[in-house]
């Protein structure tokens, strides 16, 4: 994260921007809002809180979930869903203690079933809240954002709530999905103090803003002397701080990690900016994780049939390997003995810290067979985390920017080597950069909206929304150093131990489908690579069988919470036979660009 030791102030605008100036507003204020507050905080005296204080490092924690974009794949104007659902993952993680897993819950929910919000026309946090009060929500691994809710194009059908699919199968809603709630939430009070004490107590806060002054912020603690302002925006506060004598808020905004600071951006604070202080929301999540609760249907979907297996073998899905490397340092395996090596081992919690990026569900909103691209980008985010220690903010690559640029296979299938040639070459995309759409593109230009993209305004009538969408400009490519491959036990402990999780190919025509939970064995006389997936680590069970534990992409409703374990050294449908590994650049700081929010 880079310093700026300076106050922005942007002389020329003296007065209020026109209506022609502005965007869409997708914060609605409400004239009566809902809420339910029972232990609304006090407010303290300023002289008694931290004089700085950032969730996305509390005692060398981070807090905060991974970054989001609302204007990809098409603007909407979703900033009320964003703002709502972050200040509530963040919550969580808090409350947590930041333990495995992220929970990060779906503002697409919000954006096509809560009303009388308008969908991608605005909303309000307060009504959002209420909604999920009443009815709860599910995380975006059921329901991915789409950019588009109830008032354009896609309403609060049941498989909004959460969807599987697969080929030739179609979709269904799966039987069972866990789902979050809250119990109180209400107004904050036009007060620091209150807003810094919710915050330090509780966590993040969604706050209302005129965001028109701050579409080209750049860096350092915004001011501007304007007069006036609307709040027509809504983002959450997670900190605040003093630079160079200057009292600011640190603010998550959900216009990409390539505008301002990873997403972020600092306003002054104390005086009320821009409406930041006078419209803050909060609200408390109940436990729903410790005794998981689970909504379940009444769908009769049943296991998938093996004779899937005749069905796939004929289409066009495959996974084609590559025995290519390009190894330019000591392999793990030849400078560590098995003695070296623990034994277990969990990526999912090393000394208490997850290092893992977020999940994700490959199959939604409709059937992709990019399996590659998620184990790969998993696999390199992953390792970028563990480089950086696990510091702000959380690193996660797009799949769907690999799959543009045909960089290693399609829906279809693929090759995790295409994806880190690509890294190499070129550098890979953040998520927020090219949100997953679980589909091709007409033509494989890799063209710059293809690999980055942002989008201003609504599709207008019978349009697509491209017409409102232009490549960004200044974006972090994550780049590749290294490639190659492992197999066998001992070179693939060494290497997650070492550097990371890796990329295996899998038979899934198997028992793996209808998995439940429980360390997956069976005995097969032939395997057939068919899917690709992440080993994090391994463990041992009771009776002294060792496994391997996995991360799928198949959502979280799937396995134990989207992973799965399976045997070691046999009977493990050939996952020891054919694994891939990428190391990333070595970055501590994150490479900040501030990207401004305007078509070029």
């Amino acid at each position: 994260m880079r310093n700026h030791f300076f106050v922005i102030f942007l002389l020329g605008l003296t007065f209020s921007l026109s209506e022609g100036q502005r965007r869409a507003p997708c914060y609605v204020r409400q004239s009566n809002p809902p809420s339910n507050i029972k232990t609304q905080l006090p407010i303290p005296d300023l002289k008694d809180l931290p004089t700085d204080f950032f969730w996305g490092n509390v005692s060398g924690v981070n807090y905060l979930t991974v970054g989001r974009n609302q204007n990809t794949p098409q603007y909407c104007g979703a900033c009320w869903a964003f703002a709502t659902t972050s200040a509530l993952s963040d919550r969580i993680k808090i409350m947590r203690k930041a333990v495995w897993p992220d929970i990060d819950l779906a503002p697409q929910v919000l954006l096509s079933c809560e009303n009388p919000d308008q969908g991608c026309a605005g909303g309000s946090p307060l009504q959002a809240y209420a909604y999920i009060h009443k009815y709860g929500i599910v995380d975006e691994t059921c329901s991915p954002y789409q950019g588009k809710g109830h008032t354009n194009g896609l309403g609060c059908t049941p498989d909004i709530i959460c969807k599987n699919c697969q080929v030739f199968l179609g979709c269904w809603i799966p039987d069972e999905w866990d789902y979050y709630t809250i119990d109180e939430y209400g107004p904050l009070p036009n007060s620091e103090a209150a807003i810094m004490n919710e915050v330090h107590q509780r966590g993040p806060v969604t706050c209302g803003i005129d965001s028109s002054y701050i579409l080209n912020y750049s860096g350092g603690v915004f001011q501007t002397n304007a007069t006036e302002y609307k709040i027509d925006h809504a983002v959450s506060i997670v900190g605040w701080g003093v630079e160079n004598g200057t009292k600011y808020w640190w603010v998550r905004n959900s216009w990409g990690t390539h505008w301002g600071n990873a997403g972020f951006f600092k306003i002054v604070r104390g005086i009320n900016h821009l409406g930041i202080e006078e419209s803050c929301d909060f609200a408390v999540p109940v436990d729903t994780w410790t005794q998981q609760r689970k909504n379940k249907t009444s769908s009769k979907s049943g296991l998938l049939p093996l004779k899937i297996r005749q069905l796939m073998d004929k289409s066009e899905y495959k996974i084609v390997k590559s025995d290519q490397e390009h190894v330019i340092s000591p392999r793990p395996y030849e400078y560590l003995t098995p003695a070296d090596i623990p034994k277990e081992w969990d990526w999912r919690n090393v000394n208490g810290t997850n290092y893992l990026s977020w999940r994700k569900n490959q199959h939604i909103p409709q059937y992709c067979g990019s399996c590659w691209a998620q184990a790969a980008t998993s696999g390199i985010s992953d390792r970028i985390n563990i480089l950086r220690n696990n510091s702000w903010p959380q690193i996660a690559l797009s799949p769907q920017a690999i799959i543009n640029c045909h960089a290693g296979g399609t829906c279809w299938g693929g090759d995790p080597i295409g994806v880190y040639e690509y890294g190499m070459k070129k550098g890979i995309p953040e998520e927020t950069c090219q949100g997953y759409i679980a589909s091709d593109p007409d033509s494989y230009d890799c063209s710059a909206v293809q690999e980055c993209k942002n989008c201003y305004s609504e599709p207008g009538s019978g349009k697509s929304g491209d017409e409102n969408c232009w490549g960004v400009q200044k974006f972090h490519r994550w780049k590749i150093v290294e490639y190659g491959k492992v197999k066998g036990a001992d070179q693939m402990k060494a290497e997650i131990y070492a550097r990371g999780p890796i990329a295996c190919g899998i038979d899934s025509f198997s028992k793996l489908m209808n998995y439940k939970g429980g360390i997956l064995s069976q005995k097969t006389w032939w395997y057939y690579i068919t899917h690709i997936v992440n080993v994090i680590g391994w463990g041992v069970a009771e009776d002294g069988t060792e496994y391997w534990i996995c991360r799928n992409s198949w959502g979280s409703y799937w396995g134990e919470e989207g992973f799965f374990r399976i045997k070691m050294h046999s009977d493990n449908l050939g996952i020891e036979t054919d694994c891939d590994w990428a190391v990333p650049e070595t970055i501590k700081e994150y490479p900040a660009t501030y990207e401004p929010f305007h078509k070029p």
